[in-house]
């Protein structure tokens, strides 16, 4: 069984005996910018581990990065084993890479604390989604709330006590992933602040209150970023073939009359000005 659950991946595997085995050759596309926290039952437990492992209590959890090669596999015999995955994007963590070194590959505990709280909470959840007991909006809710403890857990066994650093790390993670998607998607018209939401799971609010900390909006901010785009295509020598129009429109504004507006404004020339007036600048160096 496997779901989306708004900013996180969630999976379940139930088996009698098999082994799972995951490489770099399988890895998806998304997958280096994800980590992978599973949930694994007494009965399974990772490659490289013998059956003896298995009976330090009744699960663990795990860390990898799922770019990297890793495995697990079942126990014979009459019960079945089951894991449980969820894979979350790298920059929810407010850690650096460095900094979760010491929890990767290790057996985190489920006994106690917050490991126990969240192993209580991801079995649940598995167990909603088999009996198809979970929408579209519960499942993002549920997704967001897995995300919260699972950031809580690992930032505590990491020994982070700087909330307040931490929280800021994550605002500045969150802040690089927002811009990525824009440079990435600047073509696209239809490019707007909901849109960049929706591909961070954050609220249109949340998305404006990261903003804030910025001179632009992040409306004006993608304006900036195609203008600058815009402007870089004009002083390429190699584009001087291309109208106008048609690099304005290749950096996502809709029309002659928009792009030409909102160039002057902010550069205090037309774009076809400011390309002449660079190309003699050129020319009489």
């Amino acid at each position: 069984m496997t779901a989306e659950l708004g900013p996180v991946g969630f999976s379940a595997h139930s088996f009698s005996e098999v082994q799972e085995i995951r490489t770099t050759v399988s890895t998806g596309p998304c997958d280096p910018e994800r980590y992978q926290l599973s949930l694994i039952g007494a009965k399974a437990l990772p490659l490289g581990e013998d059956d003896e492992a298995s009976r330090a209590g009744t699960g663990v959890l795990m860390l990898h990065d799922a770019w990297l090669p890793h495995g697990f596999r079942a126990m014979s015999g009459v019960d079945r084993g089951k894991i449980i995955m969820l894979r979350f994007p790298k920059t929810a963590l407010p850690l650096r890479p460095r900094g979760l070194e010491p929890l990767f590959a290790r057996r985190l505990p489920t006994d106690a604390g917050m490991g126990a709280v969240l192993a209580h909470y991801l079995t649940s959840v598995a167990s909603a989604l088999e009996k198809g007991e979970v929408g579209e909006r519960e499942g993002t809710q549920l997704g967001k709330v897995a995300l919260d403890l699972t950031v809580a857990t690992l930032t505590a066994w990491a020994g982070v006590d700087d909330v307040a650093a931490a929280a800021e790390t994550r605002r500045q993670g969150l802040l690089s992933t927002i811009d990525t998607f824009i440079d990435h998607h600047l073509g696209n018209p239809e490019l707007t602040p909901s849109m960049v939401a929706g591909h961070c799971h954050i609220s249109l609010g949340h998305l404006h209150r990261l903003f804030q900390t910025r001179d632009l909006t992040i409306a004006a901010w993608i304006r900036h970023r195609r203008l600058e785009c815009c402007r870089a295509d004009l002083a390429d020598p190699s584009l001087r073939s291309w109208p106008v129009h048609a690099i304005g429109a290749r950096w996502g504004f809709r029309s002659a009359a928009e792009f030409s507006r909102a160039f002057r404004a902010a550069y205090g020339s037309a774009p076809g000005r400011y390309r002449n007036d660079g190309y003699q600048d050129t020319v009489s160096v």
